[in-house]
């Protein structure tokens, strides 16, 4: 019958919509498809009998304010965005075959926000929480067999202000339908913890919960086995006579390991443990959990170690959007994003300040991340009128447990944070608050440490830290009082949770490079002074008042080895926040990496000190008027000196001094070729040049992949350049470039990475910005070849093609 169910669901929903494991007890179906949407409010939507006819078709994960268009009058503010919001509703209709005993269940990995799903006109209930997922049981309210069900859900975003960055708005990321036989393992039902941990063996202990939803004792056998990264069985152990008779039951299994590879950023090695619930002969249910061996501590004085070596955190903090593709969930995106990251060296991760999405966690898993895994942005104080504090008091134990029960099992997630710059760390209800929410934390998951994001270093005033319960304390920002640290808080452990927010916007130079621009200067005044067409500038020399460059704050935790390490805020920018100016900015210059992906320069700087890897970087262009004194900067490592030659001619030699991040030439400029030479031991190591550019005069595309999937998910992030005729890029290109696909493929968006662009990501054109652009080409479910066209007045045209297989 599980087979018969199967493919039955198989013809329902398609192929792509069955999840990948064989036909077990379990099936988990892509619920993405098939949905349809309405932007406005209509309450009689929720019937089952509701004419939908005229609204929208479309696929989820969905975002509709990334669609919308800028306006500072959106509710959302630009601090939000300055992109609409408001209230949203989809439906989508489905049958489904003979049941025969089975509970059928819906599961959303995060709706923002407010959200009420009703069946066929059944409320289902309510989850104001935008970041959490969450499931509701739909066999009480199904149609019989082959009869249509109609599943509908009400999205309320419209409360504005709610957030000091965009959200997005919608059912943003993935819905799965999930059925299973009478007895099963419950959501989230499966604790993996590795108690002991040696490169010789493992101890691996697997609690597992339940569901008995027969109405009667069942008594089932309980099969858990790991399995290595090639799928072969290392071992097993059976609970032969487990009895479930309540509505859950819940027992433990110990495992040995023996050998066991160790998970680590450098070497992510993945085991699975496989759940299997047998009765009789009967298969009831099968069900993975990942499992990364690794253990870890936190030392006071010495830091972060890993597997009993020690491991400097490397991190930077993340929003949760998507750039042009707004908040909407999409896999390879997010991987992208990571890639960039980790070749930059990065190997730790804030989810800043909400429960990520569960494939994220997953990727960083795979590739090698630690996550910090943020709970809450407010407590009971707000930040903004319409914020969490609202929902707060009756929710935030639940969405707690939830996040910690839906991520615990992740090798990636190293440490819980309950929250960032939480206002009741100045008064005393932060005391007991932060007792409360730390216990709920460690009565789930008593392995990892507990940590929360704080401004206020001062013992005396932080009632947070005062709590005693905090494993470790993390501060954000004030560089300049970390070595005041372990004598205001003795025997403690410390991470920097937020460092640097310098502002940068990629390819904008400001001089002198070595004046510190304050912006603003304090938090009572507003800017008077910043740049006329709301840039910063990329030699990391403009900051807040609360913040510093990027330089200044990686040497403050470089030097002070009793910091575990460090997330710069923030890895790339993001939509909202949008400081240190108003309107028309609307997205935030704090990212090493700018919204298209982009990477700064300050990137080469972090790669130069995070990498083994040889790193010359030089900047800036060489396009600057006859005479200008320009200032001429090269982040480098793995030698000794770098030597500057203007048109062959050298210019000297220069050395970091034991605290120098780069080293710097002042240039009276001549048109020609700029050049960097990288020496160790008198041996080149590097060399990079750039070359004064000519008029622009073609278009230049680079795919980051031409392989795709054909599974109306994959993506091809696409560069654009202007270059001259000799192929140099124009550092000021600031073309209109038109694009068109033809094949089975489409345009998901498209950027150009500047702050205060008012252009839609939606749409088949785009200016650059500096002299580059960014297309993002989706694939549909039909393989083929993908041709992207690019055309510019006054440009010759540029074509790239992509398999979509």
């Amino acid at each position: 019958m599980t087979r018969i169910y199967y493919l039955c669901l198989l013809m329902l929903f398609g192929a792509s919509a069955v999840a990948e494991v064989p036909p077990t007890g379990r099936v988990v179906a892509d619920f993405n498809p098939g949905w349809k949407f309405y932007l406005g409010d209509n309450e009689q939507a929720k019937a089952a009998q509701f004419n939908d006819a005229s609204w929208r078709k479309l696929s989820l994960p969905h975002d509709w304010s990334i669609e919308g268009k800028f306006d500072e009058k959106n509710p959302a503010k630009p601090e939000g965005g300055g992109l609409p919001t408001g209230i949203g509703w989809y439906r989508k209709t489905f049958t489904l075959p003979a049941r025969k005993g089975r509970s059928v269940f819906i599961e959303f990995d995060g709706v923002y926000q407010h959200s009420e799903v009703w069946l066929n006109g059944h409320s289902l209930g309510k989850r104001p929480n935008g970041y959490i997922s969450f499931r509701y049981e739909l066999t009480r309210y199904l149609q019989p067999a082959g009869q249509p069900n109609v599943l509908a859900v009400r999205v309320d975003n419209s409360a504005q202000p709610n957030s000091r960055w965009y959200t997005g708005s919608g059912i943003y990321r993935n819905v799965r339908l999930v059925t299973t036989l009478p007895v099963a393992v419950d959501h989230w039902g499966t604790f993996v913890t590795t108690p002991k941990v040696s490169a010789q063996a493992a101890t691996v202990s697997v609690q597992t919960t339940l569901r008995n939803t027969s109405g009667q004792r069942q008594t089932v056998r309980l099969v858990t086995s790991i399995l290595d990264a090639s799928g072969r069985k290392v071992a097993e152990t059976t609970a032969s006579a487990v009895a479930v008779t309540g509505t859950t039951a819940s027992t433990t299994q110990q495992l040995s390991l023996q050998h066991p590879v160790l998970w680590s950023p450098a070497k992510p090695y993945l085991y699975r443990v496989v759940t299997e619930v047998r009765r009789g002969p009967t298969l009831e249910d099968r069900y993975e959990t990942p499992l990364g061996v690794r253990s870890f501590q936190f030392d006071a004085a010495s830091g972060f170690s890993l597997n009993g070596a020690p491991l400097r955190i490397l991190g930077v903090c993340q929003h949760h959007d998507l750039g042009a593709l707004g908040a909407a969930v999409n896999t390879r995106a997010m991987e992208r994003q990571l890639e960039l990251l980790k070749t930059m060296g990065c190997n730790a991760i804030r989810t800043a300040h909400n429960p990520p999405a569960t494939e994220f966690l997953d990727l960083c898993d795979k590739m090698g991340f630690l996550v910090m895994d943020e709970a809450f942005d407010m407590w009971q104080k707000k930040k903004n009128g319409q914020d969490y504090h609202l929902d707060f008091k009756q929710w935030h134990q639940r969405d707690l447990e939830d996040q910690i029960r839906r991520d615990r099992n992740h090798p990636s997630v190293f440490i819980w944070s309950i929250g960032n710059e939480i206002r009741e760390q100045f008064d005393s209800t932060g005391v007991r608050l932060t007792k409360e929410l730390t216990a709920t934390v460690k009565r789930l998951d008593p392995t990892r440490p507990v940590t929360s994001a704080l401004t206020e270093q001062e013992p005396a005033k932080n009632f947070i830290s005062q709590a005693g319960v905090l494993d470790v304390l993390s501060f954000n920002y004030k560089h300049a009082d970390y070595p005041e640290l372990p004598k205001r808080f003795p025997g403690q452990k410390f991470l920097a949770t937020e460092i640097a927010a310098a502002y940068e916007t990629r390819g904008h130079y400001d001089m002198p490079s070595d004046s510190l621009r304050v912006w603003p200067k304090d938090g009572k005044t507003k800017l008077t002074t910043g740049n006329s067409d709301f840039t910063a500038s990329s030699y990391d020399n403009a900051a807040p008042y609360w913040g510093t460059t990027h330089e200044k704050a990686w040497r403050a935790v470089k030097n002070s080895p009793f910091i575990s390490g460090a997330f710069v805020w923030s890895g790339f920018d993001y939509l909202g926040e949008p400081l240190p100016y108003p309107w028309p900015a609307r997205s935030s210059y704090f990212g090493i990496l700018d919204l298209a992906g982009f990477p700064k320069d300050i990137y080469y700087m972090y790669q130069s000190e995070w990498t083994d890897k040889p790193v010359l970087h030089l900047l800036p262009h060489w396009n600057w008027t006859p005479g200008q004194t320009v200032d001429v900067w090269a982040y480098y490592n793995n030698a000794d000196e770098v030597e500057l030659l203007l048109n062959g001619k050298s210019l000297g030699t220069r050395k970091k001094q034991p605290d120098d991040l780069h080293v710097m030439w002042r240039v009276p400029y001549t048109p020609g070729t700029l050049q960097a030479v990288s020496r160790k031991g008198g041996q080149t190591v590097l060399t990079r040049t750039i070359r004064t550019a000519g008029p622009a005069a073609k278009i230049e595309l680079t795919a980051d992949r031409n392989k795709l999937r054909a599974d109306s998910k994959d993506l091809s992030f696409v560069t654009v350049r202007v270059l001259d005729a000799a192929g140099n890029p124009v550092p000021d290109a600031a073309h209109l470039v038109r694009f068109s696909v033809s094949g089975p493929g489409l345009i998901a968006g498209v950027d150009n990475g500047y702050q205060a662009s008012l252009e839609s990501f939606k749409a088949d054109s785009r200016k650059a910005y500096n002299g580059m652009a960014l297309a993002i080409i989706q694939t549909t479910a039909k393989a083929g070849q993908i041709t992207l066209n690019a055309t510019a007045d006054g440009l010759a045209p540029a074509t790239v093609t992509l398999t979509s297989n």
